[in-house]
């Protein structure tokens, strides 16, 4: 897959929004980061998911999947080597990051809501 096939596919879903944070590309919902571009030059497209689900995607793909280097990956971050992705991987891997976007804005929205 190519950085052009990870933009398509991440606008793709609904109420994305291509933006960029600190000169990289990356794609919203709602004005929240579920995916990034920050790392192309090195052949990735970076992720947001949880701890969890990052450990489950290593662990069955290690050669497309790994954390980010340091504290952001300890916290979810994943690079998707972009060359060894097929297109249903990393469509199934920009899904989960929107759908985990979505539902965390869901919740955040929920919180705000004050009772009267």
């Amino acid at each position: 897959m190519t950085p052009d096939d990870f933009r398509r596919i991440a606008l793709s879903f609904e109420g994305v929004e291509e933006s960029s944070h600190m000169g990289a590309v990356d794609f919203r919902v709602r004005g929240r980061i579920f995916a990034t571009l920050a790392s192309v030059k090195q052949g990735y497209g970076n992720l947001v998911l949880t701890p969890d689900q990052q450990a489950s995607f290593i662990a069955d793909m290690p050669e497309v999947f790994l954390a980010i280097h340091g504290g952001w990956g300890r916290m979810g971050m994943t690079h998707i080597r972009l060359a060894e992705a097929s297109e249903e991987v990393l469509t199934g891997a920009l899904r989960t990051a929107w759908k985990g976007r979505v539902e965390k804005n869901a919740a955040a929205a929920k919180g705000k809501k004050r009772p009267r």
